[in-house]
């Protein structure tokens, strides 16, 4: 579109200046106005004396200084002077122009007629008269014509090519510059911030660019801690099974240590695929309509057949009515990730209360344990993927919030921490079904 206007916008400058210098070449010069509007004053006052013979005497005289035809004529296109119009000089006056006119020579290469009424008494008369060779514009020469229809445009359209150069082709070039260093693997940012902030298509693939390479940083992010993570915590309970394979325990520990370390390992790999897969996957995940106190149920009867806590320390304050549009394992998942990180960092009596509210189209879920909580600093940077804090109880791996973040915002919700009461409080943010 910006091409296609430009060229138009050339065209139109080309031909309206052209159309302008050349109109403005035919034009006579205002002195030369004024000077022909003086002599059609002064035979009007001549004329005003009703002497035929003075008139005569005039338009002879001013024949003579010009060196052209020379005519005074009443408003019935009758001669003033003395001598009557020629047949051939009656066929002029049909042809006669005013001095605001253009002037150029006809084909024969004749001089124009002007005609120039009497300014006090324009009624009264007209001077007319053959204009004199040095008061004919010059019109469009060949180096005028040059100039317009050759010099002109060449030098506008080299400033429209520099202007499109600087608005399109250098953003572009830059563009092009930035995917060849992301190609060689250079993950830096990939537009200037006056390519990003402009508002049109370009601003709009810089800013594509930009995001690309951020999920691309964020990718090999994650793929490096996650390859630290396995490598120092799989190495950890192997080492732990190779010494107890070594220690000469009896059968029945043996088989017990080792299960518990081959469980460890299962969850973690388990873990950190499902938090892979939830990155790096944007599927559309199918909605349905789900009960949140059946599924808390649910969660609550694995949670206390796992690690035997107790059911009445599991307290759901939502009733039937608390419906939302989600995916239900998606949901679930996130949920019992929420559920068993409460659990983890709870006291031995504490209390894991789920609460919610209605707004609007959504549910405000809440899980708040009674835990020693969580600083204000670090209620974001629990979420990081792999991040145990210093002092946390527990033996997790630091997925589990991370997880139920994505799930949760894989469709179309937010998770976010707030210190409760006593403990961490986690809050979710889930579209309400239509009941």
């Amino acid at each position: 579109m910006l091409q296609v206007c430009a060229c138009l916008l050339l065209v139109w400058l080309v031909w309206n200046w052209g159309q302008r210098v050349e109109r403005n070449t035919y034009f006579l010069e205002l002195s030369d106005r004024v000077a022909l509007a003086n002599y059609a004053a002064e035979v009007e006052q001549v004329a005003a004396r009703g002497d035929a013979q003075a008139v005569e005497r005039w338009r002879l005289a001013l024949q003579q200084r010009e060196h052209t035809w020379v005519s005074v004529l009443d408003d019935r296109m009758q001669s003033l002077g003395t001598s009557s119009l020629s047949a051939s000089q009656i066929s002029h006056l049909t042809f006669m122009r005013k001095l605001s006119w253009p002037m150029s020579k006809r084909l024969e290469d004749e001089l124009p007629y002007v005609s120039i009424a009497f300014p006090q008494h324009p009624e009264r008369g007209r001077l007319v008269m053959q204009l004199p060779e040095r008061l004919l514009p010059p019109g469009l020469t060949p180096w005028t014509h040059v100039l317009t229809h050759g010099v002109m445009p060449v030098l506008l359209a080299l400033g429209l090519g520099l202007v499109l150069y600087r608005h399109l082709v250098q953003p572009l070039n830059e563009l092009r510059e930035r995917a060849n260093t992301l190609s060689g693997g250079d993950l830096a940012s990939l537009a200037s911030s006056r390519v990003t902030r402009r508002p049109d298509e370009l601003g709009e693939l810089a800013r594509a660019y930009e995001h690309m390479a951020e999920r691309l940083r964020q990718s090999l992010d994650q793929q490096r801690q996650l390859l630290r993570t396995l490598s120092h915590e799989i190495r950890t309970p192997l080492a732990r099974l190779k010494i107890a394979s070594e220690s000469g325990l009896p059968p029945g520990l043996l088989e017990q240590r080792l299960a518990h370390e081959v469980e460890d390992m299962r969850r973690l790999v388990d873990d950190s695929l499902n938090l892979a897969w939830l990155d790096t996957e944007k599927v559309r995940l199918p909605a349905e309509a789900v009960v949140v106190a059946s599924v808390w149920e649910a969660l609550v009867q694995d949670v206390h057949f796992e690690t035997g806590w107790p059911l009445e320390a599991l307290v759901c304050e939502l009733g039937s009515t608390c419906q939302l549009r989600v995916h239900l394992n998606s949901f679930a998942l996130a949920l019992e990730n929420v559920l068993r990180n409460a659990i983890r960092h709870s006291p031995a009596h504490g209390v894991v209360h789920l609460r919610g509210r209605r707004d609007g189209d959504s549910w405000c879920l809440v899980v708040e344990d009674q835990g020693s909580g969580v600083a204000e600093a670090d209620l974001e940077r629990i979420f990081d993927p792999y991040l145990r804090l210093d002092g946390t109880q527990g033996s997790g791996f630091g997925l589990g919030l991370s997880i139920a973040r994505r799930a949760i915002e894989l469709q179309g919700g937010e998770l976010w921490a707030s210190r409760g009461t006593q403990g961490l409080r986690i809050n979710l943010r889930l579209p309400a079904a239509n009941v």
